[in-house]
């Protein structure tokens, strides 16, 4: 459980950081499963529903950029979603009741394993409320080398920055003159976990290192939010219910939205979104 100072860290920083989350146990079966597709992944040459691959991957040196929706996948995945350890503390900051609404395995491949540009995820997923925050499950520990995730402490309390150019959908804060005012590393050993706000401003730098870099990305949500976009019917969002009762009347707060539309052609994951922003900072680190 966090401490009274923890929470006020997220609240105030809109990030935080906690090791030892999983057991030893829990996180070797994590490290092993995720090593079984990445074996599976030789066969593959182009993106599929399981695989996003790097521009290099091939059958002798296979390189991920994620696993989609690990969870429908594996039940290792599915269980780590439902972690008791996981969910106590994510309500011990969005409050009692939690849904979730998207998981993936981002991976970053030793030597220059794929950059992600500055976002927020608000811009992809608004919803009613902004109690959301996605828990990041470090299997492999999150270091400044291999690509670990930047903060802008804050950054959840300022205005929605636009995630367009030239009036198309780019995935990342697209203005030329954006400069963070601060940023921060985090940084996590392998077994605990990262979690951020879903306004807080963040990025990564490729991975430097020859060792991978391998994070677990389950997104939750306050049980009394609704998505603005892609509305489910009532039975899907009960079935992304993890604890508490189902409602009705979900809470609605005045919060700044851009439609995240129109997208480009053929976009996909995060990382072929930002492939049509013009000017990628964090790819060239």
């Amino acid at each position: 459980m966090l401490s009274q100072e923890e929470i006020a860290f997220y609240h105030e920083n809109g990030y935080l950081t906690v090791e030892n989350v999983l057991s030893a146990d829990e996180l070797d079966a994590l490290q092993r499963v995720t090593d079984e597709f990445i074996e599976r992944s030789r066969s593959i040459s182009e993106h599929n529903d399981i695989f996003d691959l790097e521009p290099d991957h091939s059958y002798d040196n296979p390189r991920l950029r994620r696993i989609k929706e690990p969870v429908s996948h594996h039940e290792v995945y599915d269980q780590t979603l439902r972690h008791d350890g996981i969910l106590d503390i994510v309500e011990q900051l969005i409050g009692k009741g939690v849904r979730y609404n998207g998981n993936k395995l981002n991976m970053k491949a030793g030597a220059h394993g794929a950059a992600v540009e500055w976002h927020q995820d608000w811009a992809f997923y608004p919803h009613t409320n902004d109690d959301l925050l996605a828990v990041g499950v470090a299997i492999d520990a999150m270091t400044e080398d291999n690509g670990c995730m930047l903060m802008v402490p804050g950054s959840h309390k300022t205005d929605l920055i636009s995630h367009h150019e030239n009036g198309v959908f780019v995935g990342a804060v697209a203005d030329p003159d954006f400069k963070p005012h601060r940023v921060e590393k985090c940084l996590v050993g392998a077994g605990g976990i990262s979690l951020h706000h879903v306004r807080t401003l963040h990025a990564s730098a490729p991975n430097h290192s020859a060792s991978p870099r391998r994070l677990l990305l389950f997104q939750y949500c306050s049980i009394d939010s609704w998505p603005l976009l892609g509305s489910p019917s009532y039975d899907a969002y009960i079935s992304t219910v993890l604890r508490g009762q189902p409602v009705k009347r979900p809470r609605m707060d005045a919060l700044p939205v851009i439609i995240p539309e129109p997208k480009p052609e053929n976009a996909g994951s995060i990382f072929e979104i930002q492939e049509a922003l013009q000017e990628r900072e964090m790819a060239k680190q």
